[in-house]
């Protein structure tokens, strides 16, 4: 994915909760962020099943491509007939698949990302030749309260340096995304600042 083609703002879903209310309030959620200009969406959902999450990400994929939205999956592992049936965009590692990852995971996959944490981490993503990257927390975030946070002077260190997009993630909305590009960023990803 060139920079230029790449939107800045980048959506992370919250895990889905299908059993509280259905997948109807999440993609009605969903078309609200892609109503308001939203072209880059992780479909995130740690706990679902391989088949509910596939079928989710169906129904997301659908209202991404509708709006012109990219969807990049971060779930379970599925298969790869599943994978080229949703019609999603691309691949999103998180840090421990990034570091076990010898090669670029799915070759036909169209876009590779991966979440980031240390400068060693970006640089193995640069190895691997993916797309993009987030690297977090910048600032402390309730999605995971225990992590420290980088802050502004770290971030920017690393940002600076890596020769691939960079997100900036952790407790971010759009008021953040002046400051993110002044430190190197290319853009925000956010959970709540964006949903």
């Amino acid at each position: 994915m060139s920079a230029i083609a790449l939107p800045t703002l980048y959506l992370i879903t919250p895990e889905p909760d299908l059993a509280q209310s259905g997948s109807g309030a999440f993609l009605e959620r969903l078309s609200t962020a892609l109503l308001r200009g939203i072209k880059l969406v992780q479909l995130r959902a740690k706990t679902m099943t391989p088949e509910a999450y596939a079928l989710l990400a169906h129904a997301v994929a659908q209202r991404c491509h509708a709006h012109h939205a990219n969807l990049i999956l971060n779930g379970p592992a599925l298969s790869h007939a599943t994978l080229d049936s949703i019609g999603a965009d691309g691949i999103h590692l998180g840090s421990r698949q990034l570091m076990a990852a010898s090669a670029r995971p799915r070759p036909l996959m169209r876009w590779v990302s991966a979440a980031c944490h240390t400068p060693a981490e970006l640089r193995h993503a640069e190895h691997l030749g993916l797309d993009f990257v987030t690297l977090s927390p910048v600032r402390p975030t309730a999605t995971h309260p225990e992590a420290p946070a980088l802050g502004w002077e770290a971030f920017a260190t690393m940002a600076s340096a890596a020769r691939l997009p960079v997100f900036a993630l952790g407790g971010m909305t759009p008021a953040h995304l002046t400051q993110a590009q002044s430190c190197g960023a290319h853009g925000i990803a956010a959970i709540r600042g964006l949903w």
